[in-house]
């Protein structure tokens, strides 16, 4: 079942409570929950109960050694300290920077975990990853559940595991259709994510930040929160969410080339060409109609917004390759150019 949540984000006049009481009540009885954040559609239920979480696992599709990210709501520290205190064990300086700098918003940090709490949703690990979004749905639900107990939510996106993560609450109709019933899955619709890519993730688990995935924040940003450099991603790194090397796959083959590649290859295939769409910022020459095109944004964060959402759409019934332009080797791309290597890995 889908709800209209966008009273609680300011945008339609009307009272929210019913809204959040019905989200509520769907987390009190270990049911899901897919709700809106900055980022894109999470799959979320009560951190705390291994049943419910287990119930995300199945629905995704996941393994349950894979973990899951936990929400937490607050806009200021004071807000998530009860938070920290109930599912870390240690918080570095640094991480307590970079919160003070960037939360709310799309960042993941990796935490000791105290043990005993939340070890389903954390995979059995002993560190937890833990986020407050920004989006005003998501934290109307966070400060609703608080008051009836749940500290904080699991939300890994609301999709089948591996696949396109959704930024529309369609998206995520369409990813469960037939799967789940109207009992047991309620989506939040409030419209499309801002962000529209997963956050970046800092493992702050060991002595020094560690970057594992990227997202839309700037290093340069991250690293004067922290302080000091965040070194790069090494073989004693936590397990983290989205950090696999195939991941955010459409159904249809991926392949990531340079303009001049994707020209060449439309020459040779010419006006026979099928079965294949395209994403490219490049203007590119195409001698059959039956080749679907999607122009990509030359601003990155731009391109971050779309990009789940046109390959979505791109992967249509009868497209088996999708071309995608290569994008620039810049830091501010970063983000995209994981998800798209890691979409092309899956292929």
């Amino acid at each position: 079942m889908t709800l209209d949540a966008r009273a609680l984000a300011g945008a339609t006049a009307g009272p929210p409570e019913p809204v959040l009481q019905r989200a509520c009540a769907q987390l009190q009885a270990g049911r899901l929950l897919a709700l809106p954040t900055e980022t894109v559609y999470g799959l979320a239920a009560d951190a705390d109960a291994p049943e419910a979480v287990a119930r995300i696992y199945a629905a995704k599709g996941r393994p349950a050694d894979h973990p899951l990210i936990v929400h937490v709501g607050g806009s200021q520290p004071a807000h998530w300290q009860p938070a920290l205190a109930h599912y870390t064990r240690a918080c570095p300086d640094f991480a307590l920077r970079l919160m003070a700098a960037c939360w709310p918003g799309p960042l993941t940090l990796i935490l000791p975990r105290r043990p005993g709490v939340a070890s389903a949703a954390a995979g059995g690990q002993g560190s937890i990853g833990l986020r407050c979004p920004a989006h005003p749905v998501a934290q109307a639900v966070l400060q609703a559940a608080l008051q009836v107990g749940i500290r904080g939510l699991a939300a890994p996106s609301a999709n089948r595991f591996g696949r396109l993560s959704p930024t529309r609450a369609e998206h995520v109709a369409a990813e469960f259709a037939g799967l789940l019933s109207d009992d047991e899955l309620l989506i939040l619709d409030a419209g499309p994510c801002q962000v529209g890519i997963e956050s970046t993730i800092i493992d702050c688990s060991r002595s020094q930040p560690v970057l594992l995935r990227p997202g839309v924040l700037p290093l340069s940003t991250l690293e004067a929160a922290a302080g000091q450099p965040l070194a790069a991603r090494d073989a004693a790194a936590p397990r983290a969410s989205g950090t696999l090397s195939a991941h955010y796959a459409p159904r249809a083959r991926l392949r990531l080339m340079p303009a001049a590649e994707l020209q060449a290859a439309l020459d040779l295939l010419g006006p026979e060409a099928c079965h294949l769409a395209l994403y490219s910022r490049s203007p590119l020459r195409c001698a059959s109609a039956r080749v679907a095109h999607a122009r990509m944004p030359q601003q990155a964060s731009a391109c971050a917004h779309e990009l789940f959402a046109v390959l979505r759409t791109l992967d249509r019934p009868g497209t088996r390759l999708i071309w995608v332009e290569t994008p620039p080797d810049d830091p501010a791309w970063d983000g995209v150019r994981d998800r798209l290597q890691r979409a092309a890995a899956a292929g």
